[in-house]
């Protein structure tokens, strides 16, 4: 690589990183009205979150700061005590004055303040201003040192401390140390419109609304309850495709008939067809099929042969079952699998035109929610975009940098934010979305080092809450819905993956559950402003490490395996793509069988069901103990490299060994562990454990099983580096 290009690296990573960044001016005192910074108040005071306002009831000047609330009349003092660590003070050092026996926090009121209430006085409710952000001290990382080095420090009176210790997570799932080593082309900036809290809002809302006509459609239609999970998978089988602008909802899609929303659908025609355990459940879900099959052929335009076949077969059933009572288990799943056989294809033959219908009026709508909500949008903006012509494709080769947008953003309106316990909740409007501590002070970590238009964070908590409000509108909203599409690699797979593989870059992350600072994701309009690089079907890299985990959507992989094969036979440059994908063997999935017939896959490790861990989907906000399950299928590790990539990191025993190891369940966890398991399963599995026809194949099994698996979008989990310690040495306690 030439200097020139590391050299532009450097100077954009100078940029991101800039300490002028730690302030933030989106939350302003409430009740006075605060002045211009006064020329004598010194600059350690003004980085330590000090201003000078002015007290309409008092009519004199005070002195407040925004990152712990405190209200003085006097000057502040540089190394005061520590009023998050230390409220009593007890650590703090001796005041200059006359109240050397007093600190800032209890210095002595004035006359004014002694004096009781007059007759025409009465006492105002005491307004907590809204703490805009973790206040943080620029270049350091708030959880460097252990427990112990922060009991030392605010014990030693001498030491000043320009701000309150920043919030410390007590364990952290992610090393934003580690600086990548994938190289890319220049390219210029995309035409994404920047996001908005109030487009936001309405975006969450059509889809809320869709996915409630989806359910309608459904039910009246064929009489059956959306499959699990179908709408979060149609979603991203769409953007496989989609041309359309909307990030989320599909408009410009060909074929406009889903593959994956018509098998899913079709799959649950007649009836759904749930686990069974007992034998008296194999039997009353025989009668129910064979009654609703009948029913079906009956309600609808069939053709005379079809109607002959069901009705024979159905009746056949019911006479069996009301001659036989001690069949076993196994009699009544053989027999369900034979009336399947049978009255499958007819009974798909009759529904077909209907599902088509279901599918062609979700893309209508969504389209339709698409057009209104860019026009909306566009009427925010101050400068509308402009159609551009296509730039010519760069040739100067640099370091992979976070997604630039070309419009810039208009002003943010106002995000309220609030911490309950150990939870942060960010309000607008009345729609409030939580995300944990540890996560929150990740996402200003990550917009500290992506972020270049917002060097004050006046629009990070708009940003915030319009990426978490994106993430959970994808998600949906029933009981750890969603969840699959987030789930992450255990932390010690990312250490041995980093330290082992060179890995520094996810090909299928979020700002949530990310381990690295460097990777792609869905959403590059709100992403970007928190590192994400794009979506990875647009990303091309020209040399690196990289871990793939893609969401177990079958479209989705196949598309991913075409694209990782274009980009090996392209470069010449060490090049290397880390895979895990579920183990499907019945039957196999295209994207697994085209990888282990890739003439660049150079080793395969398959991890055994049961025998490792996943971390939730949910993380950003699950408890601690609902954090791990373990994965209810096989995963497949696949090492695709180029001849140069492998001599870099090529898979040696030794190597392999790590990793393995990396992937057994921790000890300390085992009893906390769950395993959610698919929905729901086809009859022929008649083992307790899942097996690959869990997943949504046609005419295999009932679909929503895949997704409670370790759908892993790329993790939050870990990787060490050996230029700094690893997570598990950052942590306060585990």
């Amino acid at each position: 690589m030439s200097n020139d290009s590391q050299g532009a690296v450097k100077g954009e990573a100078a940029m991101l990183i800039s300490p002028s960044a730690s302030a933030s001016s989106q939350g302003p005192p409430l009740s006075p009205s605060t002045a211009t910074k006064s020329p004598e108040l010194p600059d350690e005071l003004v980085q330590a979150g000090w201003s000078k306002c002015w007290s309409r009831r008092e009519n004199r000047p005070y002195y407040f700061n925004r990152f712990t609330n405190q209200s003085l009349w006097e000057v502040p003092v540089l190394g005061q005590h520590d009023v998050i660590s230390d409220p009593l003070g007890l650590n703090a050092a001796p005041a200059e004055g006359g109240d050397s026996n007093l600190g800032n926090g209890q210095r002595k009121r004035r006359s004014s303040e002694e004096q009781g209430a007059g007759p025409n006085s009465f006492k105002r409710a005491k307004v907590e201003p809204t703490t805009p952000i973790s206040p943080s001290t620029p270049g350091v990382k708030p959880w460097s040192s252990a427990p112990e080095d922060k009991q030392a420090q605010s014990a030693t009176p001498t030491t000043p401390s320009p701000a309150p210790a920043p919030y410390r997570p007590t364990v952290i799932y992610w090393d934003l140390d580690i600086q990548t080593n994938a190289v890319i082309r220049e390219h210029a900036p995309a035409g994404h419109l920047p996001p908005h809290p109030e487009i936001e809002l309405q975006r969450a809302q059509l889809v809320t609304k869709l996915r409630q006509h989806y359910h309608e459609l459904c039910h009246q239609r064929e009489g059956i309850d959306p499959p699990r999970e179908s709408f979060n998978r149609w979603l991203l089988e769409r953007k496989v495709i989609d041309k359309g602008h909307d990030p989320l909802l599909p408009s410009d899609c060909e074929p406009v008939i889903s593959p994956s929303m018509f098998r899913e659908v079709m799959n649950d025609i007649p009836i759904r067809l749930s686990r069974i355990k007992y034998k008296e459940e194999a039997r009353k879900l025989l009668f129910k099929y064979a009654e609703a099959a009948k029913k079906m052929i009956d309600s609808r335009n069939a053709s005379p042969e079809s109607r002959k076949v069901v009705k024979w077969n159905a009746e056949d059933t019911m006479s069996w079952l009301r001659r036989d009572h001690s069949a076993s288990k196994e009699d009544y799943m053989d027999r369900l699998e034979h009336l399947r056989q049978q009255c499958g294809p007819h009974v798909a033959a009759v529904a077909k035109d209907s599902v088509e219908g279901i599918c062609s009026k979700i893309y209508q709508l969504s389209a339709e929610y698409s057009r209104r909500l860019r026009q909306t949008h566009l009427s925010l903006l101050q400068d509308p975009p402009t159609e551009a012509c296509a730039s010519p494709p760069q040739s100067r080769l640099v370091y992979c940098y976070p997604v630039r947008l070309s419009v810039p953003s208009p002003p943010l309106p106002r995000v309220e934010l609030h911490f309950e316990n150990d939870v942060a909740c960010l309000r607008f409007r009345g729609e409030m979305v939580k995300v944990n501590r540890g996560h929150f002070s990740k996402l200003e970590l990550l917009y500290r080092y992506s972020c270049i238009d917002d060097p004050r964070f006046e629009k990070f908590l708009s940003r915030v809450w319009c990426l978490l409000k994106r993430y959970q509108v994808m998600f949906g909203s029933g009981a750890n819905e969603g969840t699959g599409l987030q789930g992450a690699l255990p932390v010690t797979v990312f250490e041995a993956l980093n330290r082992q593989f060179g890995v520094s870059f996810e090909c299928f992350a979020s700002p949530l559950n990310c381990y690295f600072k460097q990777f792609c994701s869905a959403f590059p309009d709100i992403d970007g402003f928190f590192g994400s690089r794009g979506p990875f079907l647009s990303f091309c890299p020209v040399s690196g490490s990289f871990e793939a985990n893609p969401p177990f959507c079958e479209e989705l992989m196949d598309t991913m395996v075409t694209h990782f094969e274009d980009l090996l036979d392209q470069s010449s440059e060490p090049l290397s793509f880390i895979v895990f994908v579920p183990e499907w063997r019945d039957p196999v999935t295209p994207a697994l069988t085209r990888m282990e017939g890739s003439r660049f896959l150079r080793h395969q490790l398959s991890v055994p069901a049961y025998e490792h861990e996943y971390r939730s989907g949910s993380q950003h906000i699950c408890k601690r103990d609902e954090m791990y399950y373990r994965a209810v299928h096989g995963t497949a590790v696949l090492f695709l490299q180029n001849d140069a990539g492998f001599a870099k990191w090529a898979p040696t025993p030794e190597r392999l060994a790590e990793l393995t190891a990396a992937y057994r369940p921790s000890l300390s966890r085992t009893s906390s562990l769950s395993s959610p398991g698919p929905a729901h399963i086809a009859p022929g599995d008649r083992d307790s454990a899942p097996k690959a026809s869990d997943r949504t194949q046609s005419a295999v099994a009932s679909p929503g099983g895949h997704d409670n698996n370790n759908n892993n979008n790329n993790s939050s989990s870990g990787g060490g580096s050996s230029s700094s310690s690893s997570p598990r040495e950052k942590m306060a306690a585990v």
